[in-house]
């Protein structure tokens, strides 16, 4: 969807949505029964889910934190950025660097609307509406070339989205098209939902595809997040289970179960 304005009609409470769903499993109170109670449904079969959100969410926010402190980078568009939260990827950054730019991507209209009204005095930062497999959208719309300068290093961030992506469109050409668009020294930061169990992933699959009316992918395996990564410089400590990546300190909380995990890395564009 393209038209950037919100209305109410163009919500469908009905349906649940991920970005609200992942805003209800972190805490937060942008959504609906439909999202809440298809939460506690998948809660049922996969009770790691919750706390896989929050160690998702301290995962972007240590990669922002890194890449802004001892990478220098002060642009960032966030794919599938979902609901705004506590410690946003803007906020994280611009705590480093007030002029650090961030762009924030969804397809969910609720997620353009609160987005523009917390944004609104912070001119280093644009929330638009656009699926993200819109690379040349993105990338060419005015809010994005008004903010980010291309010839400079980006760092584009896709974050727990790409089980969003179905098969046949091709997640890791969507990756590819991205860092084509990149210069040397920008950074491609990507994870995804991943189980070692067939029936957790035909579960989810088939839950949140029928849940979401189609507006999901696939929950994949490491070997195929893998091939997200080809070609690119991958930073220690390699591809992992997200909440082992660079933790802030020993006693950093760890994902515990083996149900699924949220699984990737950050890589850099030589």
């Amino acid at each position: 969807m393209r038209e950037e304005s919100w209305r109410p009609d163009a919500i469908d409470t009905t349906v649940p949505s991920v970005a609200r769903m992942y805003d209800y499993f972190l805490g937060g109170s942008d959504n609906y029964q439909s999202d809440r109670d298809a939460c506690e449904q998948l809660l049922k079969q996969v009770p790691s889910t919750k706390v896989l959100a929050v160690n998702n969410r301290r995962f972007l926010q240590r990669v922002v934190r890194l890449l802004a402190s001892e990478y220098g980078i002060r642009q960032f568009i966030d794919h599938g950025s979902g609901l705004p939260t506590q410690d946003n990827v803007h906020q994280v950054a611009q705590a480093i660097d007030p002029a650090s730019k961030v762009v924030y991507v969804d397809s969910d209209p609720i997620v353009l609307a609160h987005g523009r009204a917390l944004l609104d005095e912070n001119d280093n930062t644009a929330v638009i509406q656009a699926d993200m497999r819109e690379t040349d959208h993105i990338l060419g719309h005015p809010e994005t070339t008004r903010l980010i300068d291309f010839s400079q290093p980006v760092a584009a961030l896709f974050v727990s989205v790409m089980h969003c992506i179905p098969d046949e469109d091709d997640p890791a050409a969507l990756i590819r098209r991205v860092a084509d668009r990149l210069v040397p020294g920008s950074f491609l930061v990507v994870c995804q939902l991943v189980s070692d169990r067939p029936e957790i992933r035909k579960f989810v699959t088939d839950f949140m595809a029928e849940a979401t009316a189609g507006n999901w992918g696939r929950v994949r395996e490491e070997h195929e997040v893998t091939q997200y990564f080809n070609g690119l410089q991958i930073l220690e400590p390699g591809l992992v289970e997200v909440s082992t990546w660079r933790p802030d300190t020993d006693l950093a909380p760890t994902q515990l179960t083996d149900e699924w995990i949220e699984w990737g890395g950050v890589a850099r564009l030589g």
